[in-house]
């Protein structure tokens, strides 16, 4: 039975080429990743270990092992990370708060969301469920649908509502992002709940990216709005405090011509102001 912990492991050597680790590649080699017997020298395990740990019959290597698989694997430091919360996801450790179904937005971080206005800026969590927002993140997010409905969740949006491909450009990349996110949540039982209902409402789509376990850049993010067209903005992600199991999201335009866009939306709902921007 395959386990996050290992289909990770298995990504990750698969696409680990040899010559990059200074191993020598032969002819005769039918894949261009790492062989199990090349990782676990490497990491100083036995083949049968790293294929029990693969295969999810050992779900609790120590941290030790963990280490040595990062090194030989030479992952950075986001993918050590990654691979730590991996192991304890298999080893039943609880890895975050228990969040409940629509947790509070504090006042303190309603208070500072409001100094953004009439800038973009969101407070959501793991799950992409957006709690609390600006004006100016209305104007941006709402002819999307994206607000549609009480509770609006940005994940479920990307993975099953048509008009996000239209919205995202770059569709694909924000896909992996959020699928991604999902394994960084809370231990709860609205996380599984989620992971459950969107794999049935988006199906191979959304499981694929969400078992390839790729980790997103996070990058520029182009949205296209129906009064203004495309838009290029520059993310800024906050971590909360862990209680909080939330984040707090600042969209800066990328450019001029978006700043200039990000303007005339705001005058055309009366909303005059200096469009936040950051220091260059």
């Amino acid at each position: 039975m395959s386990t996050p912990l290992g289909d990770f492991l298995r990504a990750r050597r698969d696409a680990t080429r040899p010559e990059a680790l200074g191993l020598a590649v032969g002819a005769r080699r039918r894949v261009p990743g790492l062989r199990r017997s090349e990782l676990a020298s490497l990491a100083g395990i036995s083949v049968e270990y790293l294929i029990r740990i693969e295969q999810g019959s050992d779900r609790n290597p120590s941290p030790a092992v963990v280490n040595a698989l990062a090194d030989a694997l030479r992952l950075d430091v986001t993918e050590r990370e990654h691979l730590r919360h991996l192991s304890k996801i298999g080893s039943g450790v609880c890895v975050g708060p228990l969040a409940q179904p629509r947790p509070d937005v504090r006042p303190t971080v309603l208070a500072l969301l409001d100094q953004f206005e009439p800038g973009i800026a969101l407070v959501t969590n793991r799950l992409g469920d957006l709690l609390a927002f600006t004006a100016g993140f209305d104007l941006l997010a709402r002819p999307s649908g994206l607000l549609d409905g009480p509770r609006p969740n940005l994940t479920r949006y990307v993975f099953t509502d048509a008009r996000a491909r239209a919205v995202f450009p770059d569709w694909g990349t924000l896909a992996d992002e959020r699928a991604f996110d999902l394994w960084l949540g809370p231990s709860a039982e609205r996380s599984t709940r989620f992971n459950a209902e969107l794999a049935a409402a988006a199906g191979e789509e959304f499981t694929r990216r969400r078992d390839q376990h790729a980790l997103p850049a996070r990058g520029r993010l182009r949205w296209v709005h129906p009064a203004v067209g495309e838009l290029r903005l520059d993310r800024e992600i906050l971590e909360l405090p862990p209680s909080d199991a939330q984040q707090f999201v600042a969209l800066l335009p990328g450019d001029d011509a978006t700043a200039d866009a990000l303007r005339r939306l705001h005058g055309q709902h009366g909303q005059h102001g200096t469009v936040l921007r950051a220091v260059t």
